[in-house]
C-alpha cells in the first residue's frame, strides 16, 4: 500500500499459519528458509528447510533462493526474525515471501513434524535447551557429556556441589568414591545429604538426589577408599577424575596413578575461608607433585575438623571444578592447567598463579622413567611419604 506522495511504498508482509506453510511445503514448489543460527538449526530444524542465518542473509540468499518470484516461506524460531528477514528479502527484489507466524515453536506445539538430533529423546532436548543454545555446547556438545564418564573422589564438601552441577549438565556416568556415612556435622556444608539420611553411605545418599534430580544420569557407587591396590582399576574407566580427597597421601597417590594412566584431574581443596582449584592434565602441563613436591607439615595444614570451614565455601570452589569439568569434556575454553586460582572468601578476591612443569619431577618430569606393565600397580608408601600431613578440605 502506498503512504502517500513522494513515500516510499511499504508493503505488509504475509503471515501464515504453521498448518498452512505444512501444507504449501508438502505440495511442493516451496523454497524453506530457516532463519535461526547454527546452533539452534542442529538442535531441530523442519525439512527441507535450508539455513541462513540472519547476519548473513543479504549475502547468502540468492545462492539458496535464486528464483526471487519463487513462493518462498521464511520461520525462526518464534516468528520475529523470520517477520523481520522476510522484509528484508522484499527489498531485495523477492515478490512472493511470507513468515511462519510463531516460528518453529508454534510448529511443534501444533504437533508437526520437525528433524531432530539423533542420539537424544524429546525430553532430553527439553532438558538441555539452554546448553544448546550456546554455540560452545550445541546438540554436539550436550552428546559428548551424556556420553563422558566422571569420577568423583569424595561425596562430601566437594563431592557435592560438583556432582549436582555436574548431574543437572547430563554427565551420562559419575562415579562416587567415598567410604564414610552421613553424618549431622556434614550437612552444614555437603548440600547433596540431608537429615533424613544421617547414618546412610554418602555414596548412596548421593546417589539417591542425583536420581532424583536428572534419571539420564548412571550412578556407580564405589563405596571404599582408594588404596594402591584398587586405584588403577577404578579410575581406568573414567574420562576425568574430581579430587575432593581429604588427606594428602590419598591426593599423592591420585596424582601418580592418573599420570600413569593420563587422565585428567581437577583438584580443589578448603579450609576456613580460603579455597584453590587446579586442573592438571598429564604431559600438558604440571602435575599434582610438580605444585607440592613434598607435603607441607601437619601445624599449616590442619584438617576441617580442627580449624572448621565456611560451608558456603565448599559449594564456590566443589562449582568451579564442575566448571573445569565441562569444559574438559567439551574441549573449549582455557582450564585451569598450569594455573592454580586461590579464592578467599571475606575479601571475595581471586589470584592466579602460574605453576610450570617441573623438568626434575619424578612422576611427569623429563626423567621420570616409565613404569613397566609388571609393576604398573606397585606405589611407594605415601603414609610414610606424607609423614602424618593433615587433611586439606
Amino acid at each position: 500500500m502506498a503512504t502517500g506522495a513522494g513515500t516510499e511504498q511499504v508493503q505488509v508482509i504475509e503471515e501464515i499459519e504453521p498448518f498452512e506453510a505444512a501444507q504449501e511445503i508438502e505440495g511442493g514448489d516451496v523454497v524453506l528458509i530457516d532463519t535461526r543460527e547454527p546452533h539452534e538449526y542442529q538442535e531441530a530444524h523442519l525439512e527441507g528447510g535450508k539455513l541462513v542465518p540472519p547476519a548473513l542473509l543479504a549475502d547468502q540468499i540468492e545462492s539458496v533462493a535464486p528464483d526471487k518470484s519463487a513462493r518462498t516461506l521464511l520461520y525462526c524460531r518464534s516468528g520475529n526474525r523470520s517477520g523481520i528477514a522476510a522484509a528484508q528479502l522484499q527489498r531485495l527484489g523477492y515478490t512472493d515471501v511470507a513468515s511462519v507466524g510463531g516460528g518453529i515453536l508454534a510448529w511443534q506445539e501444533q504437533g508437526l513434524p520437525v528433524v531432530s538430533p539423533s542420539g537424544m529423546t524429546d525430553e532430553q532436548r527439553e532438558r538441555y535447551s539452554r546448553h544448546m543454545l550456546m554455540p560452545e555446547v550445541g546438540v554436539d556438545g550436550q552428546l559428548k557429556l551424556l556420553n563422558a564418564k566422571v569420577l568423583l573422589l569424595g561425596a562430601g564438601g566437594l563431592g557435592a556441589p560438583t556432582a549436582l552441577y555436574l548431574a543437572a549438565a547430563g554427565i551420562g556416568t559419575i562415579g562416587l568414591v567415598d567410604d564414610d556415612v552421613v553424618d549431622t556435622s556434614n550437612l552444614q556444608r555437603q548440600v547433596i545429604h540431608n537429615t533424613e539420611r544421617v547414618g546412610m553411605p554418602k555414596t548412596e545418599s548421593a546417589r539417591i538426589f542425583i536420581e532424583a534430580l536428572n534419571p539420564d544420569v548412571k550412578v556407580v557407587e564405589h563405596r571404599l577408599r582408594l588404596n594402591a591396590e584398587n586405584i588403577l582399576d577404578i579410575i581406568g574407566d573414567y574420562d576425568i577424575i574430581v579430587d575432593g580427597a581429604d588427606n594428602f597421601p590419598t591426593r599423592y597417590l591420585l596424582n601418580d596413578a592418573s599420570v600413569r594412566l593420563r587422565k585428567p584431574v581437577v583438584s580443589a581443596s578448603i579450609l576456613s575461608f580460603d579455597g584453590q582449584v587446579s586442573t592438571f592434565v598429564p604431559y600438558e602441563g604440571p602435575c599434582y607433585r610438580c605444585l607440592y613436591p613434598t607435603p607441607p607439615p601437619p601445624e599449616l595444614a590442619p584438617s576441617c575438623s580442627a580449624n572448621g570451614v565456611l560451608g558456603v565455601m565448599t559449594g564456590t570452589m566443589g562449582t568451579l571444578q564442575a566448571n573445569e569439568v565441562i569444559k574438559l569434556v567439551l574441549g573449549k575454553g582455557r582450564p585451569l592447567v598450569g594455573r592454580l586460582l586461590l579464592y578467599e572468601a571475606l575479601s571475595t578476591t581471586f589470584t592466579e598463579l602460574k605453576v610450570r612443569r617441573d623438568p626434575n619431577c619424578p612422576i611427569c618430569g623429563e626423567h621420570a622413567t616409565e613404569i613397566p606393565e609388571s609393576e604398573m600397580g606397585q606405589f611407594p608408601d605415601y603414609d610414610l611419604f606424607c609423614a602424618g600431613a593433615g587433611g586439606d578440605r
